[in-house]
């Protein structure tokens, strides 16, 4: 399952998003993260010998407990070339089951223990998640352990569920707008891995069944205890309960040290694509700049998760004039979310008519244009503010919600207090902070563009025809 949210209560009508990963070691807070805790709930902090990081959150939920394991491996990690949807692939194959614990009765417990599980993969981590009785977590940290451990699967059942992704990614990439999302960062990226999508390229899935040897190098490579943070949110007993997890964990031994992620080069041209689209669908267009990675000791998370909806959110002039007044656009969305390295802040707006495709890049260029020149609704950037803000505590109604939240706020910067960090850096920003970091990022050399047109319709000028790169292009012959 791949997710797309933004800050999950703070979705603002905005747009496809998800991300995150952790760094092995957390940044020591900064000053400027101190402040009022926004998280109202009790934490305690645990870390095993072996670099297994526990954080338990204290959560008013009669008997019931949500227990999250956050694998710090996303599409972020999949570093060599040809070998692009790991992260995601492993996702599935976590549910194959050991030797203990087949994959049948890993089912047949939980189910009987009225324990609900599933998991999902971003581009910076993977999540494991399961929700029941707090009575049912020796249970729940008794199977989790031995699959983390002790994941068995043979090559047929291999060489199965490389089909399955297959068709997830068919099925995904039906849709437009996520294809438009994957022509974007093939052309936005040369080095990095967030060149590809957490999907992965096409042509590299296609040739999963063939890499069962290089899939068991990869589980080992990243599933290890210095790469896991386990979350255990709602009402439970945690010295009982860190019995548990060290019986089970404790003598779980990490692996030798993973690969570098490469660093993505600065772009210092403009570039520009269009996607033709086989059959008749509304045109669409994505702008997206190359931005600063999500970090504790910076207000760069912060200043992004206020632009997005500042800039185009349903109360600005831009979307108002687009979606409301002249009626060029059907929906204006942005897709920024926090990622551990430096990524993409982008957008997307569904137009009516290839007609429109210079008029709404002219609006939308012109908000950034007004940023740049000091043009700061202060009095909105506020309200933006408490938007955000009051959205995420309004979400906080069930231990998985709260789970969920701390999974996306930790990811990227391995801080368990990050979401106070950034909430922080949120009432700290000011006008001037937006228009530095327009200044500074929202440049035309920064600038990756595409338009995508149905049959029958025309791309705009000066967007020639997207030439995915060798990476992304599809073997001659189709399937390998």
């Amino acid at each position: 399952m791949r997710l797309s949210p933004l800050l999950l209560a703070a979705a603002v009508a905005l747009g496809p998003a998800a991300s995150l990963a952790a760094a092995a070691k957390p940044p020591a807070k900064p000053p400027a993260a101190a402040g009022k805790p926004i998280f109202p709930f009790p934490t305690e902090l645990k870390k095993l010998p072996n670099g297994l990081t526990v954080l338990f959150v204290t959560f008013d939920s009669p008997g019931l407990a949500a227990f999250y394991s956050l694998v710090r491996t996303g599409s972020r990690n999949e570093v060599e070339p040809g070998h692009s949807g790991f992260a995601h692939f492993f996702e599935h194959m976590m549910f194959r089951g050991t030797e203990r614990y087949p994959k049948e009765a890993y089912d047949a417990l939980l189910s009987k223990a009225g324990v609900s599980n599933n998991a999902f993969t971003t581009d910076d981590f993977t999540a494991f998640h399961e929700f029941g009785p707090a009575s049912q977590l020796p249970l729940v940290i008794t199977l989790e352990s031995d699959r983390f451990r002790n994941l068995k699967y043979s090559p047929d059942d291999f060489r199965t569920e490389a089909r399955a992704v297959l068709g997830e990614y068919n099925k995904n990439f039906s849709n437009p707008t996520e294809k438009l999302d994957e022509v974007l960062h093939d052309l936005a990226f040369d080095k990095h891995p967030y060149k590809h999508t957490t999907m992965g390229f096409k042509r590299d899935i296609e040739a999963m069944p063939s890499l069962y040897d290089y899939s068991l190098e990869f589980f080992h490579r990243w599933y290890t205890p210095d790469n896991v943070t386990i979350l255990i949110v709602g009402d439970f007993d945690h010295a009982a309960t860190l019995a548990e997890l060290e019986k089970a964990y404790g003598d779980w031994k990490s692996g030798a040290a993973p690969p570098a992620i490469p660093a993505e080069p600065r772009q210092t041209r403009r570039k520009a694509a269009s996607y033709l689209w086989d059959v008749p669908t509304q045109p669409r267009l994505m702008l997206g700049w190359h931005s600063p990675a999500a970090r504790s000791d910076s207000l760069d998370s912060a200043l992004q998760n206020l632009l997005g909806p500042y800039l185009f959110g349903p109360t600005s002039p831009t979307f108002q004039d687009l979606v409301l007044d002249r009626q060029l656009a059907l929906g204006l969305s942005v897709a920024y979310y926090d990622h551990r390295d430096p990524s993409l802040f982008y957008l997307l707006a569904t137009l009516k008519s290839d007609q429109s495709f210079a008029e709404v890049r002219k609006a939308l260029l012109k908000a950034i244009q007004d940023l740049q020149a000091g043009k700061v609704d202060a009095k909105r950037l506020e309200a933006v503010k408490s938007n955000l803000k009051y959205s995420l505590l309004n979400s906080f109604d069930n231990a998985e919600v709260v789970a969920q939240q701390l999974v996306f706020a930790i990811g990227p910067t391995g801080d368990p207090d990050a979401l106070n960090a950034l909430f922080n850096h949120i009432e700290q920003v000011k006008p001037a902070d937006l228009v530095k970091f327009a200044k500074t990022w929202f440049v035309d050399p920064n600038l990756s563009e595409v338009a995508l047109v149905g049959a029958g319709s025309k791309p705009p000028p000066n967007f020639p025809e997207y030439k995915p790169s060798p990476l992304a292009a599809e073997p001659k012959g189709g399937a390998q």
